[in-house]
């Protein structure tokens, strides 16, 4: 038994494997391109996608006359077994490639036909019958199939990541309302400024995230704007009239996404605007998050000599040297993951200047780029939610203590005592160590304990009002 078959292109003839069904030019990018190690059915949205592009092409040409009915209908069904999850072993090549995503898209191609054919009755390889370029890719360009299958895949990975998003920013609101009680010192600067409740400043940290769903929603309604009909560069090359309307239909339809045919293909094949747009929103979200975990890193440092105005969960020992050490490894590792997303958005950005004239050859290193990033910052977010926010502890006793001995709560003296005298009380506390309270009601008694008790209870503190003397 011959366990493989010929295949040819117009470069010359290659040996395939028997038993694969991609063909030469799958087998080509696998000789050519071996940069990440990270292969395309690793990305099972994107062959998804793949598959329901080649079939609303493949429907929308059966409507309109120009693909004979029953090999669409096989081609419609090989597209149903992928779009179902199946063969994505045979989608081998490297994410990062040359050629504008055509190895991706002859990938394709060349499984579909030969699943196709397999269900018609036919071997592997009888292009005859159901042919990659003449009968799946017709009406078809790398350069509108390759990014409609892009901006499908990225449309659906987002959900998960809004999904994960929105998670964490519940579980800080939760904090926030189990922490509304919980007086604590606000800082400026890494300095004492003046006080407030740790349900407000969790309640911020939710807020915050909650606002970057809001833009994502934003740069899904660019991504949704697919070329498809525009083939080769915009003109609808080699497609039928009204194809360009027909399959767009075919494609909101089948994925169920609200998909809509760009108004210049000429311009929306070259344009990568909507994934520099993408790009900035998740920079920016992960920016956030840092900044966030930051904070955690900060508000939980010590145990004994730093603030240690929260616990963050203990999740393994934190030295080979040092016995009882435990370090905050979740935010850390959520840290990092940003970092890699704000360094994959110069990535994206370098690429979208890079295109040249109709079209953009460096899309496979955007398309790599925002898939690692939404993939890593979906799991960082629920990392960063299930292994550390859920199981924050207040220290309560801990942050009372440092806003009563804080020199930050002269701040509220001001409109009592004026600015000066409030200065110079400062001054003394920092220098002789006293405290605020002791200074200002017991030795110069420039406020009654009536007063000092209205302008430091809790619910003052967290949520002053305007105080005279």
């Amino acid at each position: 038994m011959n366990n493989t078959r010929i295949e040819h292109d117009f470069i010359g003839e290659k040996e395939i494997p028997a038993e694969v069904y991609y063909g030469v030019q799958t087998l080509r990018a696998l000789e050519n391109f071996n940069i990440t190690g990270q292969r395309i059915s690793q990305e099972p949205f994107f062959v998804q996608a793949l598959a329901y592009v080649k079939k609303g092409a493949a429907l929308a040409n059966r409507d309109l006359g120009v693909l004979d009915p029953q090999i669409a209908e096989f081609i419609s069904k090989a597209c149903d077994q992928l779009i179902a999850g199946k063969y994505l072993d045979q989608f081998p090549s490297d994410m990062i490639q040359g050629g504008a995503g055509t190895s991706v898209n002859m990938n394709a191609n060349e499984v579909i036909a030969n699943v196709a054919l397999e269900m018609m009755g036919h071997a592997k390889g009888e292009y005859q019958y159901c042919h990659p370029n003449n009968h799946v890719n017709f009406s078809q360009s790398t350069n509108d199939a390759y990014p409609t299958a892009f901006r499908i895949a990225l449309l659906n990975k987002l959900t998960a990541y809004t999904q994960s998003l929105t998670a964490l920013s519940a579980a800080f609101e939760a904090k926030g309302v189990e922490f509304k009680n919980v007086l604590k010192m606000g800082r400026t600067q890494l300095q004492d400024a003046v006080p407030m409740s740790m349900g407000d400043e969790f309640k911020g940290f939710a807020n915050t995230l909650a606002e970057e769903v809001g833009r994502l929603e934003d740069a899904k309604q660019l991504i949704a704007e697919i070329n498809m009909g525009a083939t080769a560069i915009g003109t609808a090359v080699n497609a039928p009239a009204g194809y360009p309307e027909l399959v767009t239909k075919y494609l909101a339809e089948i994925t169920g996404l609200p998909l809509y045919l760009a108004p210049d293909l000429i311009e929306a094949t070259s344009d990568t605007g909507a994934y520099v747009q993408l790009s900035g929103v998740l920079k920016r979200t992960a920016v956030k998050i840092s900044k966030i975990c930051n904070d955690l890193r900060l508000l939980s440092s010590g145990p004994r000599t730093g603030l240690f105005e929260i616990s963050l969960p203990q999740m393994q020992p934190g030295s080979s040297i040092m016995p009882g050490k435990v370090n905050p490894v979740i935010p850390e590792v959520v840290n990092q993951t940003a970092y890699y997303v704000i360094g994959a958005d110069l990535t994206i950005t370098l690429a979208a200047e890079a295109g040249q004239l109709q079209l953009n050859v460096m899309e496979p290193v955007i398309s790599f780029s925002l898939f690692t990033s939404i993939t890593y910052m979906t799991n960082a977010c629920y990392t960063l939610r299930e292994k550390c926010v859920l199981g924050i502890v207040a220290n309560s006793a801990r942050t009372q203590e440092m806003v009563m001995h804080s020199i930050g709560i002269v701040t509220l003296l001001n409109p009592i005592i004026g600015y000066e005298a409030a200065a110079a009380t400062a001054k003394e506390a920092l220098q002789t160590g006293k405290s605020i309270y002791q200074i200002v009601v017991k030795e110069r008694q420039l406020v009654t304990q009536e007063k000092w008790d209205e302008l430091y209870s809790f619910e003052n503190l967290i949520r002053p009002k305007f105080v005279q003397g």
